[in-house]
């Protein structure tokens, strides 16, 4: 999140010579994105970050593609998702292109025995079940049902879950992910017409320094390997840090939604942004308030983007028979709407009470062996009468 904070002790000059209480220096790290070019943060280590005592042998974890090409509307029922002890273990990509990768994830375990680390991806974990804390050396963030994490590329982190029915779904990007642009000013700051503002975003706290020699293990993921490292001292050593790079999260039910007279276009639920892609977010809403409006959505010709929705919670207006934890894929090249009955339901209806986070990626998903495995075959169909 494009906004300075900065926690626990540092210098007053970056830079600096910055000591322990024995005399000994601290390490300073600077974590940069794009070069030296875009947002960073300054992190003030007890020990260099850099001690390494081991390399172990890296294995893949790339998703297997099982059609690279597609032109069917499909649904995957994600709830078949098998629960695994593992985090790693547990993610399943889905859905991919060279801009994204989407997935789910039912671990039932906090992490045991390691770390992690994505250095390719900045990543969006969507808490649909489960509650816990996001560890980082930035601090930690307490997560529940409906939140966001926004994780940068080169965070080494942690998940300590609070039991073991926990359900995610993830989102990867080569690129950032921010805020949308347009609901910023050109310093930054989310403007007055934008549906969520900084008061809404969770900060890591309660930082915890960790001056610790030993083995740690981090997992870390890098062109569809995992590269298992052993380092010589805790990741998590910060005495302080400070810039603009660290993990937040965001709430969906903070998500205040921007209504209309008549229907209002998906990018009015626009929630964040990367290199040829949005996240959007329906949450309940007041439905169009014009007295001969439809609220339904009309029937949409994706041009341009395919349109994945993964169901959260409540009763779609354009659609029937949604299960939780369902994700539907409308790809770009032929027509999607409102499911038969669903426009004169709509009519005169007053809210909706529907949750559910939609991507639109502006190049075409090829789709994994795990999500066939858990494919609904007739959803194609659901459009007859």
């Amino acid at each position: 999140m494009p906004f300075y904070h900065k926690s626990g002790k540092i210098p007053a000059k970056r830079h600096t010579q910055f000591r322990k209480s024995d005399g000994s220096l601290y390490s300073e790290e600077l974590v940069s994105t794009e070069g030296f070019s875009s947002i960073y943060s300054l992190v003030y280590h007890c020990n260099p970050p850099t001690i390494v005592t081991h390399i172990g042998e890296p294995w893949s974890v790339e998703p297997k593609i099982a059609l690279k090409k597609n032109m069917q509307h499909r649904s995957f029922l994600t709830f078949k998702t098998k629960p695994e002890a593992d985090y790693i273990n547990s993610r399943k990509v889905l859905l991919m292109n060279a801009d994204v990768q989407l997935g789910t994830a039912a671990p039932t375990k906090s992490f045991n025995g390691y770390f992690y680390k994505n250095s390719d991806a900045d990543e969006v974990l969507f808490i649909h079940e489960g509650s816990g804390v996001l560890k980082t050396i930035y601090g930690q963030i307490p997560f529940e049902y409906g939140d966001y994490l926004v994780i940068p590329r080169g965070t080494i982190y942690q998940l300590q879950f609070s039991d073991e029915g926990n359900k995610l779904f993830f989102i990867e990007s080569p690129s950032p992910i921010y805020p949308p642009k347009r609901y910023q000013n050109k310093l930054g700051q989310l403007m007055e017409h934008s549906p969520y503002c900084e008061r809404d975003i969770q900060l890591p706290q309660n930082l915890e320094t960790h001056d610790e020699k030993g083995e740690f293990k981090v997992l870390i993921k890098k062109q569809g390997m995992i590269w298992p490292y052993t380092y010589g001292t805790h990741p998590f050593d910060a005495i302080g840090w400070d810039g603009y790079l660290y993990p937040y999260a965001f709430s969906i039910h903070n998500f205040e939604p921007i209504t209309g007279r008549l229907h209002m276009p998906p990018p009015t639920h626009q929630t964040f942004e990367g290199r040829n892609f949005v996240i959007c977010s329906f949450v309940p809403r007041m439905y169009d308030y014009h007295p001969l409006s439809i609220p339904a959505p009309y029937n949409h010709s994706n041009i341009d983007s395919d349109e994945v929705l993964y169901y959260v919670e409540g009763n779609f207006m354009s659609r029937n028979h949604v299960e939780r934890g369902m994700i539907s894929l409308h790809p770009k090249g032929i027509p999607h709407g409102p499911h038969p009955g669903t426009v004169e339901k709509s009519i005169n209806a007053k809210e909706t009470n529907e949750l559910s986070v939609m991507i639109d990626p502006f190049h075409p998903l090829m789709i994994t062996q795990d999500a066939l495995d858990m494919e609904d075959p007739d959803y194609w169909k659901s459009w007859n009468v």
